[in-house]
């Protein structure tokens, strides 16, 4: 059975946080909201949790495409190759926000990812997900937890996130109701910056 519990994100509560972050700790893969969908996560140094999620969304992890969610572009080096200043400065512009930027990997990623050639970064706005990341240390792994429904394609009810996921994970956030429209994905690990998904990031920053 999963832990659930009540954040705000207004004034998320430390000692809620801190809970969050000694789940993931211990190898724990939690549901927590975004500034987009709701998120499955775990902590990005812990190959077995990060197996656990790649069993559960029925992927090879080496394969996968999760998104690394940063609390801000201060250690971006660990896990991007050097970029270029228009790159920056379009990170800069649209983060937080509810973007996901492809980039060119790093030597230094973490040795699961060792081969994979891009990684998909991502600072939601969200004060609850920043404060786990923060207090955590380093980046969560995370994908977007859809559902199996054929019109609402994103749970957005965290009590019903909760009875879908109950047996799968360790911890499950109430942050509120989550927006049923995924982060808009755009490559930048080529020249041009190219709109891989279109979802609720407005594009006419770029």
């Amino acid at each position: 059975m999963a832990e659930f519990i009540r954040i705000y994100e207004e004034n998320p509560n430390p000692k809620e946080i801190k809970r969050v972050v000694d789940v993931l700790k211990k190898g724990g893969l939690i549901i927590y909201p975004t500034d987009t969908v709701y998120g499955l996560g775990c902590d990005i140094t812990n190959t077995k949790a990060l197996e656990k999620i790649a069993r559960i969304k029925g992927v090879k992890l080496e394969n996968s495409n999760f998104s690394f969610v940063c609390r801000d572009l201060s250690n971006l080096s660990d896990y991007v190759k050097q970029i270029d200043t228009s790159t920056f400065k379009i990170l800069k512009r649209a983060l937080p926000g509810p973007y996901t930027f492809i980039l060119p990997g790093a030597k230094t990623l973490p040795s699961v990812f060792k081969k994979k050639k891009t990684v998909g970064i991502r600072i939601p706005n969200n004060q609850i997900a920043l404060e786990i990341v923060k207090e955590l240390g380093n980046p969560i792994i995370s994908s977007s937890i859809r559902d199996e429904d054929d019109v609402i394609e994103y749970t957005t009810d965290p009590e019903l996130i909760l009875e879908k996921w109950d047996n799968l994970v360790d911890l499950v956030i109430d942050g509120g109701y989550g927006d049923n429209v995924a982060s808009t994905i755009i490559d930048l690990s080529e020249n041009t910056p190219t709109v891989i998904r279109e979802g609720k990031g407005s594009l006419e920053i770029f």
